[in-house]
């Protein structure tokens, strides 16, 4: 690998780590939320198979909901289940489903896709407003 690929890759994992931080933590953000499950399927262009996947948070997890793209060639990829999230957390809802294409950039348009299911847990001793 050369230096300018693997500088690029400091600086995409700087910035990524950078999100994090800015976007802080659930238990900050969210203290009403126990945990939030998204389960999804993973189903890449040209690819049969579609991979299952589980991502958990905790309070102590940082409050960005974005999940990699698994595909080798796209660049800057992945699925921001953000706005899901939180639209959820606001209006207070315990399960939503749909389905998501990557973000990415990658040579073929729509090279993968998810369908996921998010389920929140409450912390049983917040009062609702």
């Amino acid at each position: 690998m050369n230096n300018s690929m693997n500088s690029r890759k400091n600086v995409a994992r700087a910035e990524r780590l950078q999100r994090r931080v800015d976007a802080g933590f659930v238990a900050k953000q969210f203290p009403e939320v126990a945990s939030i499950v998204i389960s999804m399927m993973y189903n890449q262009k040209g690819i049969q198979k579609s991979l299952p996947r589980t991502v958990n948070f905790f309070p102590s997890s940082y409050a960005l909901f974005r999940v990699d793209c698994l595909s080798k060639d796209c660049a800057d990829g992945g699925f921001d289940l953000t706005q899901v999230i939180t639209s959820m957390i606001r209006n207070h809802r315990e399960a939503t489903k749909g389905e998501l294409s990557c973000e990415g950039n990658s040579p073929s348009a729509d090279h993968s896709a998810i369908a996921y299911e998010v389920a929140i847990q409450y912390a049983q001793n917040h009062v609702l407003a």
